[in-house]
């Protein structure tokens, strides 16, 4: 019997080579948001996050966006912004050392960032969150005070 491929057969080997390259993109950008979520407070670079995806830092962020519809950098900053509320709930902890707890190095660059994603600046988010959810266990805590992704914090009105 003659397996040689018909064309159709043929026209469908490139597809299936795509396919699975795809799948291994997914499973390496997946380790590659694990690290970010585990390793957080850490100094991470979008160079250092590609070399362990085996990608370049512009193709690794392009497939990182479309796989999670935000840039890696984006991503990492979320999930310091979600550790630092948590922080900043506990109250025992200045505004300062939380920056530096979850892995930022600037205090004005947090501070922006934190006021984007959960639309009032970290001290006022303190003395709020302390008094709201006083009382309320902490997974139910995290939950009610998740910041908003991948769309900013409406801005506040002008006041006329």
């Amino acid at each position: 019997m003659d397996r040689r491929p018909r064309n159709h057969e043929a026209a469908y080997v490139p597809w299936l080579a795509y396919i699975v390259q795809h799948l291994r993109d997914l499973a390496r950008l997946r380790r590659v948001r694990d690290r970010i979520d585990r390793e957080y407070a850490q100094a991470l670079d979008v160079e250092a996050l590609a070399r362990g995806a085996y990608m370049s830092a512009g193709h690794f962020s392009r497939e990182f966006r479309r796989a999670y519809g935000e840039s890696p950098y984006g991503y990492l900053m979320t999930r310091r912004i979600e550790r630092a509320m948590a922080l900043l709930r506990r109250g025992d902890l200045s505004v300062t050392e939380v920056c530096f707890a979850v892995g930022c190095s600037s205090l004005g660059t947090f501070s922006s960032r934190f006021t984007e994603l959960v639309g009032v600046p970290p001290s006022v988010y303190r003395r709020q969150a302390a008094r709201a959810t006083a009382g309320m266990p902490s997974c139910v805590a995290k939950q009610v005070s998740r910041p908003i992704r991948n769309r900013e914090a409406p801005a506040p009105e002008p006041h006329l």
